[in-house]
């Protein structure tokens, strides 16, 4: 008599359910981390954007203005994140007057289709967004 064999291993199709759990639970995960990546992309900006607010208040208390003998104020950077690569919202800065300021953050690069669009903070501390997202500023 000959003797019986076992056979090890997975059939085809227990390897074609794994396979399919998987793609289930892909196409799941992956727009829910795309979410949270961009909420987090976003929330660097509205620090950064605070950042350079309370340096734009420093400067004010020492010379009573936004501005600088008549010219802008150049930031100290105007990306988002400011350190490393790659950068996902540009900074800029509008003075209309010596004493007011306003700050926007334009997504660009992997950030361009955020719903909350730009992120606008003031001389006064209003936050804004330009987009339709809804808690834009909220943390």
């Amino acid at each position: 008599m000959s003797p019986v064999r076992k056979f090890c291993g997975f059939s085809l199709i227990e390897l074609m359910i794994v396979v399919a759990v998987l793609g289930i639970i892909s196409a799941v995960a992956y727009p829910s981390y795309l979410r949270y990546v961009q909420e987090a992309r976003r929330t660097a900006a509205q620090g950064d954007l605070l950042e350079l607010a309370q340096w734009l208040e420093r400067g004010y208390t020492l010379q009573g203005r936004y501005v600088a003998s008549g010219a802008l104020l150049a930031l100290p950077f105007d990306k988002s994140p400011k350190e490393g690569n790659p950068k996902f919202y540009a900074i800029d800065l509008t003075v209309l007057q010596p004493d007011s300021f306003t700050l926007r953050a334009q997504p660009i690069g992997g950030q361009a289709d955020d719903p909350c669009g730009s992120l606008i903070y003031d001389h006064l501390g209003r936050r804004a967004a330009t987009g339709i997202g809804s808690r834009c500023w909220d943390e």
